[in-house]
């Protein structure tokens, strides 16, 4: 269940940003029903491939980048989110899944909603270990 829900909030996050900024999209129709059902399974498609390179690659990264975090005072962390969003869109390019992240500043801002989304649902919605 842990898994569900996690997957759930990631693609809620995800569908705020591509909702949200002009520069994160999906391939398809951008109104209607016919959206919703187009863009459902490459939306968790998009959430797990995410989910799965945060928890493998950003964990490294942010090791790697301590001197530089602790320069800015922590914003290198919104790189490094951008960084897994654009890593994302990168991976899934070749699939045909449809998912674009168009330039830094589009996958700065996207990491950003992403990351107050997901902490705004698991305030919400917390797990059932808890």
């Amino acid at each position: 269940m842990r898994i569900v829900t996690w997957l759930i909030t990631n693609a809620i996050a995800l569908a705020v940003a591509t909702w949200l900024v002009g520069g994160i999209y999906f391939d398809g129709p951008s109104s209607g029903m016919e959206e919703v059902k187009q863009k459902l399974l490459p939306l968790l498609i998009v959430a797990l491939v995410l989910g799965i390179v945060s928890a493998f690659v950003k964990p490294i990264l942010k090791v790697l980048s301590i001197p530089f975090i602790l320069l800015t005072l922590g914003l290198f962390l919104l790189v490094i989110n951008a960084a897994m969003l654009g890593l994302t869109a990168w991976i899934l390019g070749p699939t045909g899944v449809g998912f674009h992240v168009d330039g830094f500043w589009a996958a700065v801002l996207g990491g950003i909603i992403i990351s107050i989304v997901g902490w705004g649902l698991d305030r919400v919605w917390p797990d059932s270990d808890e």
